[in-house]
């Protein structure tokens, strides 16, 4: 699967190791991903190009992302290009996954599109998380449910996924599975 990966470039300082575990996990699994724009780049570099050589950027950007099957962002660092690149992915029709260690993306907090998936993580986590939405994109993932809860039950999945070092999707499915088994 050919999987294009994002983040703030100005975030590496904090995030690196965090971009670098999801890269490796996913090309663990044999997929091919394009993240050298975000690995290899500094923001120096990028405000020492030349319009045109941005404008050539740009279109490579767009064609990674047009080629890829799905895309995966972490967005713990905020950053506008970042935002543009989800936009343009979602607009294509990718799936995207959006990985935070804090709070989520204000602006797509409350942005609903199907193809789109916030996900809270702990770097133990990303494994697991990563896997389910590959499943997913490959359409394993029988069906998609997503539905409101109230904060009460938000706070308790939110803990009860800290202590578990589940992702919440996973604890829920496991509860479901139990009621099933009865």
């Amino acid at each position: 699967m050919n999987i294009y990966f994002t983040a703030s470039i100005v975030g590496k300082e904090k995030f690196l190791s965090n971009y670098l575990k999801i890269i490796d996990i996913l090309q663990s699994q044999g997929h091919k991903v394009i993240s050298d724009h975000i690995i290899k780049s500094s923001e120096d570099q990028i405000n020492a190009e030349s319009h045109e050589e941005l404008e050539k950027f740009h279109k490579s950007l767009k064609k990674w992302i047009m080629e890829s099957d799905c895309v995966v962002v972490e967005t713990s660092f905020p950053s506008i290009s970042v935002g543009f690149e989800i936009s343009l992915a979602l607009n294509l029709g990718k799936p995207v996954l959006l990985l935070f260690t804090n709070d989520p993306p204000s602006l797509l907090s409350s942005y609903e599109n199907e193809k789109l998936i916030s996900m809270f993580y702990k770097v133990y986590d990303l494994k697991t998380i990563l896997e389910d939405f590959l499943n997913y994109v490959r359409g394993k993932s029988e069906h998609r449910f997503t539905f409101f809860i109230n904060s009460k039950i938000a706070n308790f999945l939110e803990e009860t996924s800290r202590k578990k070092h589940l992702p919440k999707s996973v604890f829920v499915r496991g509860l479901i599975e139990k009621e099933i088994e009865k």
